[in-house]
């Protein structure tokens, strides 16, 4: 298969995660619904007669008429239940091969049929390569180029539904004159007064520091500062986690704790799944603690927002599965999504900026094993490459949580200081009390002399960009991923050199803004180590793939 079609598959399996629910009730019918294995082994022998035609002459069909039918089909209602897909899923394949053996006036037809079958098939990358074995040449070519089209206008098209219009921001490309590259960035489109709030957006997954989760003196969702006594709690939680609210408790629950920390059923009750015995919950909880203890010692706040955004994709696509239920979102405890598109949360996330970062094997088997005791089959998705690109991508986008100026109490680091985790915090990730990950907000780059501020004004991890001086639609906007004040001990170079030497640590990154190049002059600096540090962090070739042949930056 072509390298276009590669990256086409690499992008559909993404959807994989998600689909692991569904892929679990299709697993358990296959085994143990005789009629079901009936049924696919009918299916599976008439498909196997269209190889015979496969040789027919390839049609020609534009890249036209593929679009206007792939518009066509996107328009169609997908069905919601398991047994619709099923049905669904069966009648579309036996119809593509009714059309199949028909001559080439009918390859679209018959492409379209089997494309329809792959919207609902728990496993496209799977179903893909049985096509390729079964599907006549000219069809099969339909299909991917069908698959192509769409993957392309999901990324070509995602930044005219994202951010939604409603925010008052978008995202461009702009061009980085000091290295005379280009890369995304956030901007206004309209004007702001310096204080103003820009927007406001709650984050994908949070996470306390551990001496905080510890205490149990902030709720473990939101993060709001609680009185331990009064905080509802969980019982038998390995992660001891408490809450501010009822409300908060359950939302933590749907979104990603009942996988990871819980030994409730994972999948809903309206799907049939094998009875879970004794021994699979003792090995479910033994995992659970183990993963646990594993994040205590390590003390970084990535690994956890890792687990909890796998857990959610996982909890968001199980909600699809009950009929007539929604997306699964809390308008009051929900991330920023696209206006439109369909997009995944996986889109979102794919589109980021991310350090290289290796990850820990022990650490990639206890999370392993903490979503295959969940549902087995789950642990395939934690591949150590997948695996590590997230841990890059928390580290370059995460933002440190704070209340007024920050707290003084939290405990000092072990680790050494290059190796220790930096959040986007202006006040200093020492000074945090949590870390989030924010669709919109991890546009913004930094600048030492930044045009918006974060803020937690309302004591919880809702993020609110308040504009630090007056801003012209079309205007950049920036914040300081670091601490970028002077303290009363240091001089300019010392509090130059601290800050840049964070950037450095934390995003592997030398500073151009105006005034870091405003105070090399006038300060009359020579060449320094972070004066030499190249921005390291890169982009998936999932979507640098379109944007580079379509002459766009990254």
């Amino acid at each position: 298969m072509s390298s276009r079609a590669s990256s086409i598959l690499t992008i559909a399996g993404v959807t994989l995660l998600g689909l692991a629910a569904y892929a679990a009730y299709f697993d358990y019918k296959r085994r143990n619904d005789v009629d079901f294995r009936r049924k696919l082994r009918k299916e599976k022998k008439r498909v196997d007669k269209t190889i015979a035609s496969s040789k027919a002459a390839e049609e020609t069909t534009s890249t036209d008429d593929l679009r206007a039918a792939l518009e066509q089909v996107k328009k169609e209602e997908v069905p919601v239940s398991p047994e619709q897909k099923e049905a669904y899923f069966m009648s579309q394949v036996a119809a593509g091969e009714q059309m199949s053996i028909q001559g080439p006036n009918f390859h679209l037809p018959a492409a379209l049929a089997f494309y329809r079958a792959l919207r609902v098939y728990p496993s496209p990358v799977e179903l893909m390569v049985i096509y390729q074995k079964t599907v006549p040449e000219p069809i099969f070519k339909l299909v991917i180029e069908l698959t192509n089209l769409d993957v392309k206008d999901r990324v070509e098209g995602y930044y005219d539904h994202f951010p939604p219009k409603s925010l008052g921001v978008a995202v461009e490309t702009r061009k980085v004159e000091s290295s005379n590259t280009a890369k995304k960035v956030l901007v206004v489109n309209k004007d702001f007064k310096a204080g103003e709030v820009i927007y406001k957006e709650n984050p994908v997954v949070a996470a306390l520091d551990y001496d905080l989760q510890n205490a149990g003196t902030h709720c473990s969702h939101c993060l709001r500062a609680v009185d331990p006594p009064t905080a509802v709690k969980t019982p038998q939680d390995p992660i001891n986690a408490v809450y501010c609210s009822t409300e908060c408790q359950s939302t933590a629950k749907t979104q990603s704790h009942a996988l990871l920390f819980t030994l409730e059923r994972p999948l809903p009750a309206e799907i049939p799944t094998e009875p879970i015995t004794p021994v699979q919950l003792e090995a479910r909880r033994k995992a659970q603690v183990q993963y646990v203890e594993h994040l205590k010692k390590v003390n970084k706040a990535a690994p956890l927002l890792v687990a909890r955004f796998l857990a959610r994709q996982i909890a968001l696509e199980m909600n699809k599965l009950i009929p007539g239920a929604g997306e699964g979102k809390d308008k009051e405890n929900d991330f920023v999504d696209a206006d439109g598109g369909d997009y995944l949360l996986a889109d979102h996330l794919e589109r980021l900026r991310y350090l290289e970062i290796k990850a820990d094997k022990e650490e990639i088997e206890l999370i392993t094993d903490v979503l295959q005791t969940v549902l087995p089959g789950l642990e395939q998705f934690v591949a150590e490459e997948r695996y590590s690109v997230l841990l890059g991508k928390m580290a370059y986008n995460a933002f440190g949580v704070y209340f007024d100026g920050g707290r003084e109490d939290k405990p000092a680091s072990e680790i050494r200081p290059e190796d220790q985790e930096k959040t986007r915090t202006p006040v200093g990730t020492e000074r945090q009390i949590g870390t989030a990950l924010y669709t919109v907000s991890s546009y913004l780059s930094h600048s030492c002399d930044p045009s918006a501020r974060p803020s937690f004004d309302n004591g919880t991890s809702e993020l609110h960009l308040i504009a630090t001086r007056d801003l012209k639609a079309g205007d950049e906007l920036t914040c300081a991923f670091v601490d970028v004040t002077q303290h009363e001990s240091e001089s300019p170079v010392d509090a130059r050199r601290r800050r840049r030497m964070n950037l450095a640590r934390g995003w592997r990154f030398a500073c151009s803004c105006d005034r870091c190049l405003e105070e090399a002059k006038t300060l009359d600096l020579g060449s320094t180590s972070e004066e030499k540090v190249k921005d390291e962090s890169k982009v998936e070739a999932s979507v640098a793939h379109y944007q580079e042949n379509e002459g766009g930056d990254i």
